[in-house]
């Protein structure tokens, strides 16, 4: 009787690179490195999976060392489906006439749940919008460490209201009607307690999406600053000189 075995070997081919007059292993993978360093970072609209992956990086990080800061990167369209018109003037038409920002691809609520979490985890939570902080991403952004909520230069940032899908029955209807004015009830609480704004002052705001560059933010309340780099400081500086020469 023969008997015939069959290994099967699973493994991950690792290459390494030369620097210098050294053979050296190469750096590791972009999740560790942001572990690491304790990013998290919120890259895509607010949808179920993205929601539970974030939850468990703040609680894992807590539970790795509860006083270093946690660093919140953000650059997501929140709940909506940005749209991709071919000017900013069709942008602003679109967005006003339709769905005030693009399809609907999550809930308010997976915006609450991560708030509840950057709330109830001890280390500081710093906040920077590394490229689009509309929505329910605005309210992360406002919501991270006072004196730490940041901008770059180039960031676009929103607040809107709530956007509503109802459909089927009339009680049904009614229902989902009564479940959104809670919500948006809550969003306005919500950005009121970090912006610093009345309740009545930022519901009229976000009668329509109300669109801030990063200087604009800082006035408003959303972000305490506007992170440049040294050579962006060198660049502005050589800038004004210029101008000040009247040689631009």
């Amino acid at each position: 009787m023969f008997i015939t075995l069959n290994f099967v070997f699973t493994y991950q081919q690792v290459i390494p690179f030369l620097r210098g007059n050294a053979w050296e292993q190469p750096p590791p993978d972009l999740a560790s490195y942001l572990y690491k360093n304790r990013i998290v970072y919120l890259g895509m609209s607010l949808v179920p999976s993205v929601t539970e992956l974030m939850m468990a990086e703040f609680l894992y990080l807590q539970y790795e060392d509860a006083d270093k800061p946690i660093y919140l990167y953000i650059n997501s369209t929140g709940t909506t489906k940005a749209n991709v018109p071919s000017s900013r003037l069709i942008k602003i038409s679109i967005t006003f006439n339709s769905t005030q920002g693009g399809e609907k691809l999550g809930y308010e609520t997976e915006a609450f749940a991560i708030y509840d979490v950057m709330s109830y985890v001890k280390p500081p939570i710093f906040t920077l919008c590394v490229g689009n902080a509309w929505g329910e991403a605005a309210l992360l952004l406002a919501a991270g460490s006072k004196g730490n909520r940041a901008a770059l230069p180039s960031s676009t940032i929103m607040i809107k209201q709530p956007i509503a899908r109802f459909q089927g029955q009339a009680t049904d209807v009614e229902l989902a009607r009564k479940e959104i004015k809670n919500v948006k009830a809550e969003l306005v609480a919500l950005y009121s307690k970090h912006i610093g704004k009345s309740p009545e002052q930022i519901e009229e705001d976000i009668r329509r999406p109300k669109y801030f560059s990063p200087s604009e933010a800082v006035e408003y309340g959303i972000i305490d600053k506007v992170l440049y780099n040294e050579r962006g400081r060198e660049d502005r500086s050589v800038v004004s000189d210029l101008k000040k020469a009247q040689l631009i």
